[in-house]
């Protein structure tokens, strides 16, 4: 369900503290039916930040709602938003994430980065408060799990650090040589694209 917002509500967002500032105000017009339901919102980015577009996506029990990310995705596609923001309430007002609530981010997480709509944030609310997935540190060591990535997506990123540690590898052996024909650091540098600290580091055996 979309959430109608007044062109006031789409306001530009610079934190955690702009997003609270809107779904607060939704939370508490939507509670007055369901107060004791967790509801599951996205929020829709354009490119310059504002807010483009707020969705309802599942309204649930007193504990959880569940969430696929078709549902999710599919609306931020269409209007085409470059990026989202997760956000549900918890309606015991407690803040703390669930194990649910990091698995479900987690797999989110995945899927906006093959869909090109990256997820910037989760945040759990109350009429009162709110925490952020990344004030909190909990989105950036979620961005590290494999738990959802694709085996497919896992073998290239396998692939391209192995053609980074042998291209660096490749850069290292012509910066010896040219160090051992007395070139300049700085010349090595220019070719290999090596750093001058890295470059004075390598020890190589004079011919």
């Amino acid at each position: 369900m979309n959430i109608q917002l007044t062109e006031a509500e789409k306001i530009k967002v610079l934190n955690s503290d702009d997003i609270y500032s809107i779904m607060q105000k939704i939370l508490l017009r939507e509670q007055k039916i369901d107060q004791n339901r967790e509801h599951f919102w996205v929020i829709g980015l354009e490119h310059n930040q504002r807010i483009l577009f707020v969705e309802l996506i599942s309204l649930g029990t007193v504990k959880k709602a569940l969430v696929e990310p078709m549902e999710v995705f599919s609306l931020a596609l269409q209007k085409r938003a470059v990026k989202i923001v997760l956000c549900h309430n918890h309606p015991s007002g407690e803040l703390k994430p669930s194990e649910a609530d990091k698995d479900v981010t987690d797999r989110l997480i995945q899927v906006g980065l093959i869909v090109d709509t990256p997820v910037i944030d989760h945040l759990i609310i109350s009429t009162k408060s709110y925490l952020s997935f990344i004030d909190i540190g909990l989105f950036a060591e979620l961005e590290k799990s494999t738990k959802y990535v694709p085996p497919y997506v896992l073998i290239e990123r396998a692939r391209a650090e192995s053609a980074k540690i042998a291209d660096k590898n490749a850069k290292i052996e012509i910066a010896k040589e040219l160090k051992r024909r007395n070139t300049p650091v700085e010349t090595i540098a220019e070719i290999t694209g090596l750093t001058v600290s890295e470059i004075n580091q390598l020890r190589v055996r004079k011919k």
